[in-house]
């Protein structure tokens, strides 16, 4: 239904569905069946956009798309984007590892070449940027990667990169910095600021922050145990009950689910060119979808913006 609905993602020459399928639960909390599910369902949608990383359940999510990849031959329909940096056997971002990290993604997945490449700084923020943007020029140029995205990059080092960047070293074009209703610093400071300056696409994860977003959770009593159910409780507070009750508000006005509204706020913001959501189960699909095709109004896009304040 969505395949002619496309924003460009940035200045990399992509173009995306303005929702992006993650899959940092493959292979940890969603089994393969489901998670090739879930891939066709998005599919189907007229998704076109999947986001991994090398170090996404010890790069099982990987194996995991690359499987679905081969077996509904979608890879030339695909935008393929792997953050890169966070595998235990290659951490960081000095030249070696990048290079065995880049081929070890390459290998998990089973293709060519990434569409997008995101280095992932938080693990290394101290590696000379210069040695790493020459590595990815010379697997730019081996083909095996496309366009440079960042993670994790504070605003001063985006600064360093657009330097360089001018000295002829490859461009960073797109960020990924988690944000949304509940989690709005970092980003809504100098790094919006430089990230519209340099006009970088912003593809923020954690969209629905663990899924509370979603309005599914809303008792603590009822939340799962364990780090995720302790991430929802701890915004079951005065404010994350406000956030619910304006997404609430406005989900009635245009009848669609909560997660849709959570996602059309998102894509209200100028910068963000489309966020990056998981997701569980094939309904999560079909109401994560339904947010790129709402449009919200100024005063409710003010209103919900007031409620997180």
């Amino acid at each position: 239904m969505g395949e002619t609905i496309r924003v460009p993602l940035g200045e990399t020459g992509y173009e995306a569905f303005p929702l992006i399928l993650g899959a940092a639960e493959f292979g940890w909390n969603v089994d393969l069946e489901t998670s090739h599910g879930l891939l066709d369902r998005y599919m189907e949608f007229g998704g076109n956009a999947i986001h991994t990383a090398d170090g996404f359940s010890g790069g099982r999510s990987e194996h995991t798309i690359g499987q679905w990849l081969r077996s509904r031959g979608r890879r030339d329909r695909t935008l393929l984007s792997v953050r890169i940096g966070a595998h235990a056997d290659n951490p960081g971002l000095g030249s070696v590892n990048l290079v065995r990290a880049v081929e070890g993604s390459l290998t998990r997945l089973g293709v060519e070449r990434i569409d997008v490449v995101y280095l992932d700084a938080t693990l290394d923020a101290t590696t000379n940027l210069e040695d790493t943007l020459a590595t990815v020029e010379w697997l730019a140029e081996a083909g095996k990667i496309g366009a440079l995205g960042a993670y994790g990059f504070a605003p001063e080092r985006l600064v360093e990169a657009r330097i360089l960047a001018a000295a002829g070293y490859p461009r960073i074009h797109v960020i990924d910095a988690p944000y949304n209703l509940v989690r709005r610093q970092p980003f809504e400071g100098d790094l919006r600021l430089v990230a519209g300056a340099q006009n970088l696409a912003v593809t923020p994860s954690h969209a629905l922050e663990h899924g509370f977003l979603s309005g599914r959770h809303r008792n603590k009593a009822l939340t799962s145990r364990g780090v995720r159910g302790e991430q929802l409780r701890g915004h079951l507070n005065r404010r994350g009950i406000k956030i619910l009750r304006a997404l609430d508000q406005v989900a009635e006005e245009l009848g669609v689910p909560v997660a849709a509204v959570s996602i059309a706020w998102l894509l209200a913001q100028r910068t963000v060119a489309a966020p990056i959501v998981n997701a569980f189960a094939a309904d999560h699909v079909d109401e994560l979808m339904q947010g790129a095709g709402v449009s919200l109004s100024r005063s409710q896009v003010a209103e919900l913006t007031r409620a997180g304040n």
